[in-house]
């Protein structure tokens, strides 16, 4: 009876000296370990603004010993309900969904004895470290998918510690998840206020907020950044985040999530940097509180590199460290400060170096005060800011080459960067990735050229301001500033202005490039695939022949051969050729586009004109062959086809980029595929990382068939890596053929994580199923699916919940695990079956059922949002041979030829790009040799809407129809314009 004095008085205290709290305050509290200890005599109320409701279903986890109650007034309820509602909370599966939490509690609990409110003070701590204990259990995160939450999103990446004090929900896949996985705040994708500075727990805190700066850098909302922030936090791919949780994110494209998470890591090494700075500067013993906001208040590197440069030690034996080792600092500091005490002959010591003449110490003095001024930081910051209001241009000219001489060839290519001026606002992306390849071989020199006026003004601006003395100098004195402004304008301050200037064009040049290289490897690799034809895979070559591959609709390899048709014998080899096709059944010749590729063109193009291969309609297709020679050396390779020669690897490899060009090119480094511009001289951390996004997401997007894709296509699935495609094999030839998408969680290695990122880019064929389980059935007629995973040991843990072994017909679908239940209820909503997915009368039944009240109206009866919707729409009306590539382009067969001598200006032709660049797009029209369509051709006009929709423009694939502008036979140069892309 004596506790609830001092308990009454210790939570009035806290109250008071709490801060103010915003809306996500009463969802913390309900599982804010110390505010439950704290409130034991407080009623609690939830917040007006944040009505919430909730669904507490009964379980084992939530039962609890209580001791007697006794009637008491309504003021002296204690923590126990919101204890026991925690509790409930982290043993339920079911996501919140609206109730009154207030009249709910008073139903569960009543009022308690002031005995057990002494006791639950007492156990306090042990509550605490047993929640703890969960919190850490709950280390990954699900989404929410229905119902109302005014909840604001947390908005920095940093704010782990807030997550813990939020609502954690689960979603359901049919049972209970093995482990609990944190949820993201405002699944609706509504605007989060964003924290104070004081809320944000950042690993490394600065003075500014990272959502707002994340928000100002990428041009995107605060909330939306914050939400992204979150997603990224909590481990989930891009692909997943397109996919499932576009009312996140506002349905943003991968594209922009790449440049949020780009300037987001960004920002981060520049926070580590600051605060690896500042434990420099303290050890030197140099910090101050005015020095410390400062760095805490950089945002760029540059930035900081401005703040810290005074403080940093610098190179050994610079002229003015020797200055100061002189003993001269002093006399610069007074020629500033008092410059009528300065006496410099005093200085003078004639049995000292550097010291001996007055000329000496005036140009120590000079010196010491010239690396004052280029270290300054309103100094720089005037300087900068006057160079981007002024002309400043870059130059390169054609460097004299020393003894080594440089292949002529190799010069010729940098031919127009040989006297080359242009202004650094105006110079596009690509002519500083030129220029610096030039320069790195030594073909071109290359400077930064500003102008004698902005010297004039700069040093006129530090007389008149900055560097003014604070007395009347003497001429003598006034000439010492006067070559220190000169001084220090041309030796430090300009070549640092010249780095910068430069480290800027090239980062933003490099990020230009990777981008586009980005833009062309989702085109490349999305192209649609030719399946159901056997194929001929042709390796051009002309001393060792051209290497055969015929491959079968399966991509198992039929025949491989060499002919030598280059070499005289050319009529000999059409036979072979000739019976090889007829005995395969073969219709399509695959080319590669390497050495030999036009002559062997013209030699298939002559044979089908002149109807040799009757009666086969016979067509070929000329396809990159980049990256084949790579790959038919590798490890990979070598598993895949062993024994085979590698020669003849190339030319299979050739024939399956046709018939499913996916599959076929995540086999090695997107950088060898050559799409892009400039590959070799970017960052290749940059490029690595973007390429191996974008590959994930083709392939995440496209999907695959689980029970009989390749690992190393497996591998590429998002949430997946190398030792988890391993396992998934390894896992499938021991036990058999996956029989759901549940199975998955039984492989080693595949936690719930991992399971949510992967689980809705897998599909499970159910013909495939429904096959191989009809030939294990036993002679009593009972299937022997649980016969298939008799093999793996039965896990003794309790926590793993046994997979039912049951076909489901949606795990054929784009629909995730965690919306089947929503996906059961739209069904039973409209009158569908799960037999009737993919079916036109499913389509009629959900456009009739749309029809009548809208996806809006829809969503919100079934709790859920538009977007989870429209995926279950999708995944039910698409038929299952449905391939997003069907909407790309497919290769050109051809069966004709055409020279560049036949080309006039103003023909109008057809043809395929080939790739795209910063300048412009070059375009296959058949003549061997690829055309440009110069960058301010290709104008958003001539786009299709679904071009623009995309967002891809043009890309390797596209088909398009182009116009003659000029034709220069000796360089192979081929001018076009586009028309329209077909």
């Amino acid at each position: 009876m004596i506790a609830m004095p001092s308990l009454r008085k210790r939570t009035k205290i806290q109250m008071e000296n709490a801060e103010p709290r915003d809306e996500c305050s009463s969802f913390s509290e309900l599982s804010s370990g110390s505010e439950e200890d704290n409130k034991e005599d407080s009623i609690w109320e939830p917040q007006k603004k944040v009505p919430r409701n909730r669904r507490q279903p009964a379980s084992k986890g939530s039962k609890r010993k209580q001791g007697p109650r006794v009637k008491k007034s309504s003021q002296q309820v204690d923590d126990i309900s919101k204890d026991v509602a925690v509790k409930e909370e982290l043993n339920s599966p079911v996501a919140i969904v609206n109730a009154n939490l207030e009249e709910e509690n008073q139903k569960l609990h009543t009022t308690n004895t002031l005995k057990t409110a002494a006791k639950k003070q007492k156990n306090a701590g042990h509550r605490a470290k047993k929640r703890l204990k969960v919190d850490e259990e709950t280390s990954q995160a699900s989404p929410f998918e229905g119902g109302e939450s005014n909840v604001e999103a947390p908005s920095t990446s940093e704010d782990r510690d807030m997550c813990k004090k939020e609502s954690e929900d689960s979603f359901t896949f049919e049972q209970s998840p093995l482990k609990r996985i944190k949820t993201e705040s405002c699944p609706q994708g509504r605007p989060a206020r964003v924290p104070g500075a004081s809320d944000i727990k950042e690993e490394v805190e600065m003075n500014w907020d990272i959502v707002q700066v994340l928000s100002e850098r990428t041009n995107i909302e605060p909330w939306i950044c914050a939400n992204i922030i979150r997603l990224f936090n909590d481990d989930n791919t891009i692909p997943f985040i397109v996919r499932y949780r576009k009312e996140l994110i506002n349905n943003l494209d991968a594209d922009f999530l790449r440049e949020v998470r780009q300037t987001l890591d960004e920002l981060r090494d520049v926070a580590k940097k600051v605060h690896s700075r500042i434990q420099k500067i303290k050890k030197e013993g140099k910090m101050s509180e005015c020095l410390l906001q400062a760095l805490l208040n950089c945002k760029t590197f540059e930035e900081l590199e401005h703040v810290s440069a005074p403080y940093k030690m610098g190179s050994k034996g610079t002229k003015a460290q020797r200055a100061k080792q002189l003993g001269l600092e002093g006399a610069a500091w007074t020629l500033l400060e008092n410059p009528g005490q300065l006496n410099l002959p005093s200085y003078v010591r004639p049995d000292v170096k550097g010291l001996s003449e007055l000329k000496d110490i005036e140009t120590g003095v000079q010196h010491i005060l010239a690396d004052m001024i280029a270290k300054d930081k309103d100094t720089l910051d005037f300087i900068r800011d006057l160079c981007k209001h002024r002309y400043i241009c870059i130059q390169s000219s054609l460097a004299k080459v020393s003894s080594k001489k440089v292949n002529e060839k190799e010069v010729d290519k940098f031919q127009l960067y040989q006297n080359f001026s242009c202004n650094i606002r105006n110079i596009h992306h690509h002519q500083i990735l030129a220029i610096n390849r030039g320069e790195n071989l030594k073909i071109l020199t290359v400077k930064v050229n500003i102008s004698d006026g902005v010297k004039n003004e700069f040093c006129r601006w530090c007389i008149q301001n900055r560097w003014r003395p604070r007395g009347f100098a003497r001429p003598e004195l006034m000439k010492i500033l006067h070559n220190s402004l000169d001084d220090s304008f041309k030796r430090l301050i300009v070549p640092l202005l010249c780095r910068e200037l430069r480290a800027k064009l090239t980062s933003d040049a490099e990020k230009q490039s990777v981008m586009m290289f980005g833009q062309n490897l989702r085109q490349l690799l999305l192209t649609s695939p030719v399946p159901g034809r056997t194929l001929m895979g042709v390796d051009p070559g002309y001393k060792h022949g051209c290497k055969l591959a015929i491959i079968s609709p399966t991509s198992q390899i039929l025949h491989t051969d060499v002919v030598y048709l280059h070499c005289g014998q050319g009529f000999r080899e059409a036979e072979k050729i000739k019976r090889l096709l007829l005995n395969f059944n073969c219709n399509t010749v695959v080319i590669g586009n390497g050495t030999a590729c036009r002559e062997t063109e013209a030699y298939f193009a002559d044979l089908i004109m002149k109807n040799y291969f009757a009666p086969l309609d016979v067509v070929y297709c000329i396809v990159s062959e980049a990256g084949a020679s790579i790959y038919s050396v590798s490890p990979e390779a070598n598993k895949e086809m062993p024994g085979l020669d590698p020669n003849l690897r190339s030319a299979v490899s050739i024939a399956r980029r046709v018939q499913d060009p996916l599959a076929e090119l995540v086999k090695f480094d997107p950088k060898h595929i050559g799409v892009g511009m400039y590959q070799h001289d970017v960052s290749q951390t940059l490029l690595k990382a973007t390429l191996d996004s974008v590959v994930e997401e083709c392939v995440s997007f496209v999907g695959v068939d689980i029970n009989i894709c390749s690992e190393v296509l497996l591998r590429h699935i998002a949430g997946l890596n190398a030792n988890r495609a391993k396992n998934i094999i390894e896992w499938r030839e021991k036990n058999g053929p996956f029989i759901n998408r549940e199975q998955l969680k039984k492989v080693k290695g595949l936690g719930p994580k991992s399971f949510q990122q992967c689980a809705g880019f897998v599909r499970v064929n159910q013909d495939y199923i429904r096959t191989f389980c009809s030939q294990h059935t036993d002679s009593s007629g009972q299937s022997q699916e649980a016969a298939m995973v008799t093999n793996e040991k039965p896990s003794k843990k309790k926590n793993k919940a046994d997979v039912a072994l049951t076909p489901n017909p949606l795990d054929e679908t784009c629909i995730h695990p965690e919306s089947y239940d929503i996906a059961v209820r739209f069904l039973s909503f409209i009158g569908g079956t799960l037999c009737e997915i993919g079916k036109p009368e499913m389509q009629q039944k959900i456009n009739s059922s749309l029809g009548k009240e809208g996806i809006e109206k829809t969503a919100e009866r079934l709790q859920t949002t538009a977007h989870t919707l429209q995926v279950i729409i999708d995944g039910l009306s698409q038929p299952k041979t449905f391939d997003i590539r069907t909407d790309f382009d497919k290769p050109d067969f051809k069966r004709s030829i055409v020279c560049l001598e036949d080309l006039q200006v103003g023909t109008v032709l057809t043809g395929k790009v080939e790739n795209a660049t910063l300048f412009g797009v070059f375009v296959d029209i058949g003549v061997g040799k690829a055309g440009l369509i110069p960058i301010r051709f290709i104008t958003e006009a001539k786009l299709s809407k679904t071009k623009r929709r995309r967002s891809l423009g043009l890309g390797p694939g596209e088909k398009v129809e182009v116009k003659v502008l000029s034709v220069d036979i000796p360089r192979s140069r081929i001018s076009l314009d586009l028309l329209r892309v077909l």
